[in-house]
C-alpha cells in the first residue's frame, strides 16, 4: 500500500516493526535539543526560513532607498546613512539571500529527489547553516549601530581601504562575508558529492533529475568562483589590519587588483544564482505543461556551457578601467557567447510548454512564466551592455541597475517564489492558496516592471548610480516616482505571499495528500509533510521521471522491497552508488544529532567577530574552541559494526568500510583542495598582475644564492616522502611505521617552512615595504597555515590509530591526510618558485 498520508504511515507503523524501527532511528530530538538535529529536512527548513528573513531585510532597505529617491532634493535620509543602506541592500541580496537560498532549497530537496536518506556529511550541512545565520547577523548588526560599510556591495578600493574608510564598516563586511563564504563552500561540497555518489541504484547520470544537474554545475562553480573573492577579502583585511600594501598604488599595489579578484567571482556569481533558478524552472514547467522536459541533453549541455563561459566574462564590468581595446573585444565576444546556452534553455522551456496537452496555470507555473519573461528582458539589455561602445555610454547609470535587477529577479527571485509554492507541501502537508498566489504574483510581476523598466530611461537620461538625491530640473523626477510606486507594489505582493506562506495556508490550506501536482520525480513519493528518512526503502529507478514511467514503483517502495527498508541496529544509514551508472557500492553510516557543529560555528563566528576589533589573543582562544569542537566532531565515538558487510535487503550485502579514491571522504578532501588551489592560483594571478602594472618596480630578489630555497624545497619533498612511508606502513599493518613516518616528516616540513620564511628575514624584506614584499609574505604565510593545519591532522590521525580506529582495513583517514600533505608540499614548492625563481627570470 502506498503511504498517501501521515495517517497511512501511522497505521503501517503499528503493523510493521521494520518501519517502526526506521521511524524511531530517524526521529528528531525533542525540545531544545532539536537544535542539534543535522538531518537535511530540518537544516533545509532552517536555511529557507533564514533566507526569507534576510530577503525581507533587503526589501525593507530597498523600500528606504526608493522612498529617498521618490522626489528630488529629498532629505529623508542623510548621504552617509544612504550609502550604508544601499551597500547593505546589495550585500544582503547577493550574499545572504540569493546564493544561500538556492543552497537551502537544494539541501532540503536533493536527497528526496534522489531517493537518498540524507546528504553525505550532515554535520557539515548543520555547521554551514549556523555559520550562515551567525555570519549574516554579524553583517547586519553593523547596520543597527550605523557603522555598516558604505562602499557598495562590491567594496571597491581605495574607497574601502584604511585611508578612506578607517572605521569598522569594511571589516564587518570582509570578515562577515568571509564567514558566510565558509557556509557556501561547505554546502557546495555536500551537494556535489550527494549528487554524484548518493543517487538511487539505476539512476545513471543520463537519468538524473534536471534540477540535480543544475545543482551539480552550481556546486562546481562555487568551488571555482568563490576563491578569488576569498583571496581578495584576505588581502584587503590584511592591508587594513597590518598595512600590507596590496592595493596601495604609492607602494606598488593597484586598486584594480581588487576589481579583478572581485569580478572573477562577481560575474560567475550571476550564473551561480541563475542556474539553480533555471533548474527550478526546468523542474516546474514539465509538471504543469504535463510533458517531459524537451531537449534534456541539450539543457544539460547548456547548463554546463553557461557555467564554463561565465568564468571568461569578468572584465564585462571593467570596460571603462583603461583595459586595451583588443582585450575588451575578447571579453565582449565572451559576454555575447554566454547568451547562446541561456537561449537554449529558454527555447527548451517554450518547447516543453508547446509539446504538452495543455498548461495548468497554477501559482508555481505563473511564477515560472513570469521568470522567463523578466529574465529574457534582462538578457536582451545584457547583450546591449556587452557591446563596448554601449557600455561606455551607460556604465554606472541606472540603465545598468535596471539590467542586473531584471537578470537577477527573473533568474533567481521569481524562481524562488515558484519553488516555494511548488515544494512547500513537502514541509507543511498543505497547498498554498491559489487565490493569494495569483494576487501575490500579479502584484510582484506588475510592480517589478513598473519599478525597473523606467530605470532604463532614467539611466539613458544620465542619472548615475549610487546618488542619494538629485536636482529637480533634470527630468528624472517623474521616472523615479514611478519606480518608487512599482517598488511598493512589489512589497505588497511579497507581503501577500508571506501571509500565505507563513500563516494562512498552514491553517486553511488544502491538504496536499500524495503527489498533489502529479509530478514525475521521486521527492513526491513521500507523505506530506515529508519524513526525515525520505521514503521507506531506497528504490531502483530506470528513468528520469520514475513516478510517471513506473506507476507501481510507489507501492513497492512502501512495502520495503528495495534497499535499507528498516534499521534494526538503530543507526542512520544510506547507500553510496557509482558516480556514472549508479550501481550500489557501499553502506554509509551517518552520524546522529550532535552539538559539535553548533559549537564549531559559534567558535568560528567568535573568531571572525573578535578579528573585526583586532583582539588577536582572544581570536586564538576562539580558534582553540574550533579545533576542539572539530576533533570531537570527527572522532566518531560510536563503534561501527565489526563485520565489513551489511545486509541492505533484496538478499544483497554491501561493504561498510572501503578505501581509496572512490570514497566520499576522499572526494570531500579533493574538492576542498580544488577550492584551496583555486585561491592559491588567484594569489599567483595577483603577483603577475602587479608585475604587469608596475614595470618600474621589480620584484625584489630575496638573496644572491638560492641555498635557502633549495634547502626548503628538499625538506618539503622529504616530509612528503616520510608521510608516504607511514601510509605504506599502515597498509602493511605496522603501527610503528605509521607513527614514525609522520613524526619524522613533521620536523622536515617545519624546517622547510622555516627556511622559506628565513630567506625573507635574511634578505630584510618587510611585508609593509611594497606590494611585492607583501605578496612574498602571503605566499610564505599560506604555506605556513597549511603546515599548521596538516600538523593537527597528523596528531588527530595518530590518536585515532592508537585508539584502534585506524587499521589496514580502515585507512581512509590516513589517505585523506596524506593527500593534504602532498598538496601542502606542492604549495611550498610553488611558493619557493614565486619567491626565489620568478624574480630571477623576469
Amino acid at each position: 500500500m502506498t503511504f498517501r498520508s501521515a495517517r497511512d504511515l501511522e497505521e503501517a507503523d503499528r503493523r510493521d516493526p521494520g518501519l517502526r524501527q526506521l521511524r524511531s532511528t530517524w526521529a528528531p530530538p525533542k525540545g531544545f535539543a532539536r537544535l542539534k538535529e543535522i538531518n537535511n529536512t530540518f537544516i533545509g527548513m532552517l536555511y529557507v526560513l533564514t533566507g526569507i528573513f534576510f530577503f525581507v531585510v533587503a526589501g525593507i532597505l530597498a523600500a528606504l532607498i526608493r522612498a529617498q529617491l521618490a522626489v528630488p532634493e529629498n532629505d529623508l535620509i542623510s548621504a552617509d546613512w544612504y550609502n550604508q543602506i544601499f551597500t547593505m541592500h546589495g550585500t544582503t541580496m547577493m550574499f545572504l539571500f540569493a546564493v544561500p537560498m538556492m543552497e537551502a532549497i537544494a539541501i532540503f530537496v536533493i536527497p528526496q529527489l534522489l531517493g537518498a536518506r540524507d546528504l553525505p556529511f550532515p554535520r557539515v550541512s548543520a555547521y554551514g547553516y549556523w555559520a550562515y545565520l551567525l555570519g549574516g547577523l554579524m553583517v547586519l548588526t553593523s547596520l543597527l549601530f550605523k557603522v555598516a560599510p558604505d562602499g557598495g556591495w562590491f567594496m571597491y578600493v581605495p574607497l574601502t581601504g584604511p585611508e578612506y574608510s578607517p572605521g569598522y564598516g569594511p571589516d564587518f563586511w570582509l570578515l562577515g562575508i568571509g564567514f558566510i563564504e565558509v557556509a557556501a563552500i561547505a554546502a557546495s561540497i555536500e551537494l556535489i558529492i550527494g549528487i554524484l555518489k548518493f543517487r538511487p541504484p539505476g539512476m545513471s547520470m543520463d537519468r538524473m533529475p534536471i534540477f540535480a544537474w543544475y545543482m551539480l554545475v552550481f556546486g562546481f562553480m562555487i568551488l571555482l568562483g568563490f576563491p578569488p573573492l576569498v583571496l581578495g577579502d584576505i588581502l584587503l583585511e590584511v592591508e587594513r589590519a597590518f598595512d600590507w600594501p596590496f592595493y596601495d598604488a604609492d607602494r606598488g599595489g593597484d586598486p584594480l587588483l581588487w576589481q579583478h579578484l572581485f569580478w572573477l567571482f562577481g560575474h560567475p556569481e550571476v550564473y551561480i544564482i541563475f542556474l539553480p533558478g533555471a533548474g527550478v524552472l526546468s523542474t516546474v514547467i514539465p509538471v504543469f505543461a504535463r510533458a517531459p522536459l524537451a531537449g534534456y541533453v541539450w539543457v544539460v549541455l547548456a547548463a554546463v556551457g553557461t557555467g564554463f563561459l561565465s568564468f571568461g566574462l569578468w572584465v564585462h564590468h571593467m570596460y571603462t578601467t583603461g583595459i586595451p581595446v583588443m582585450s575588451l573585444s575578447f571579453f565582449s565576444a565572451a559576454s555575447l557567447a554566454v547568451a547562446i546556452p541561456s537561449g537554449i534553455q529558454v527555447f527548451a522551456w517554450i518547447a516543453t510548454i508547446w509539446s504538452g496537452p495543455g498548461v495548468l496555470f497554477r501559482a508555481p507555473m505563473l511564477y515560472a512564466l513570469g521568470a522567463i519573461f523578466i529574465f529574457v528582458a534582462g538578457g536582451l539589455t545584457g547583450v546591449m551592455v556587452a557591446l563596448v561602445p554601449v557600455d561606455f555610454q551607460v556604465h554606472d547609470t541606472y540603465f545598468v541597475v535596471a539590467h542586473f535587477h531584471y537578470v537577477l529577479f527573473g533568474g533567481a527571485v521569481m524562481p524562488v517564489f515558484a519553488a516555494l509554492h511548488y515544494w512547500t507541501p513537502l514541509v507543511t502537508g498543505r497547498l498554498m492558496s491559489e487565490t493569494l498566489g495569483r494576487w501575490s504574483f500579479g502584484l510582484i510581476f506588475l510592480g517589478f516592471n513598473v519599478a525597473f523598466f523606467p530605470m532604463h530611461l532614467t539611466g539613458l537620461r544620465g542619472m548615475p548610480r549610487r546618488v542619494y538625491t538629485y536636482p529637480a530640473d533634470l527630468g528624472w523626477d517623474w521616472l523615479n516616482m514611478i519606480s518608487s510606486i512599482g517598488a511598493y507594489m512589489v512589497a505588497a505582493g511579497v507581503a501577500v505571499f508571506l501571509w500565505d506562506w507563513l500563516y494562512w495556508h498552514r491553517k486553511h490550506g488544502q491538504v496536499a495528500g500524495y503527489n498533489p501536482w502529479n509530478a514525475g520525480t521521486l521527492e513526491w513519493h513521500s507523505v506530506t509533510p515529508s519524513t526525515n528518512f525520505s521514503m521507506r526503502s531506497v528504490p531502483i529507478v530506470s528513468s528520469t521521471y520514475p513516478l510517471w514511467d513506473e506507476p507501481e514503483l510507489g507501492d513497492r517502495v512502501d512495502r520495503g522491497e528495495f534497499y535499507l527498508p528498516d534499521s534494526p541496529d538503530e543507526r542512520r544509514k544510506t547507500l553510496r552508488t557509482g558516480s556514472v551508472m549508479g550501481e550500489p557500492r557501499q553502506v554509509i553510516f551517518l552520524p546522529h544529532p550532535a552539538w559539535s557543529p553548533i559549537i564549531a560555528a559559534i567558535g568560528t563566528a567568535t573568531f571572525f567577530g573578535l578579528a573585526i576589533f583586532k583582539l588577536w589573543w582572544l581570536c586564538a582562544a576562539a580558534a582553540l574552541v574550533i579545533i576542539i569542537a572539530g576533533i570531537i566532531w570527527m572522532w566518531d565515538a560510536e563503534p561501527l559494526p565489526a563485520p565489513n558487510r551489511y545486509d541492505v535487503g533484496r538478499g544483497e550485502t554491501l561493504p561498510v568500510h572501503i578505501n581509496g579514491a572512490d570514497t566520499h571522504g576522499f572526494w570531500a578532501m579533493a574538492l576542498l583542495l580544488i577550492f584551496d588551489a583555486a585561491a592559491f592560483v588567484s594569489l599567483i594571478f595577483s603577483a603577475l598582475f602587479l608585475w604587469t602594472v608596475n614595470r618600474d618596480l621589480s620584484p625584489p630578489v630575496p638573496e644572491a644564492e638560492p641555498g635557502w630555497a633549495l634547502a626548503a624545497a628538499g625538506l618539503a619533498v622529504l616530509a612528503s616522502v616520510f608521510f608516504r612511508l607511514g601510509a605504506f606502513a599502515n597498509r602493511r599493518g605496522s603501527m610503528i611505521g605509521l607513527v614514525l613516518g609522520p613524526l619524522a616528516g613533521l620536523p622536515a616540513m617545519f624546517a622547510s617552512g622555516g627556511a622559506l620564511m628565513g630567506s625573507l628575514f635574511d634578505a630584510g624584506i618587510s611585508p609593509t615595504e611594497n606590494a611585492f614584499s607583501a605578496v612574498y609574505w602571503t605566499f610564505a604565510g599560506w604555506t605556513g597555515f597549511h603546515i599548521g593545519v596538516g600538523t593537527i591532522f597528523i596528531f588527530y590521525t595518530l590518536a585515532r590509530a592508537l585508539a584502534g580506529k585506524v587499521t589496514p582495513e580502515r585507512r581512509q583517514s590516513v589517505m585523506n591526510v596524506e593527500l593534504f600533505w602532498h598538496f601542502t608540499t606542492g604549495l611550498a614548492l610553488v611558493s619557493l618558485i614565486m619567491i626565489h625563481l620568478w624574480p630571477r627570470v623576469i
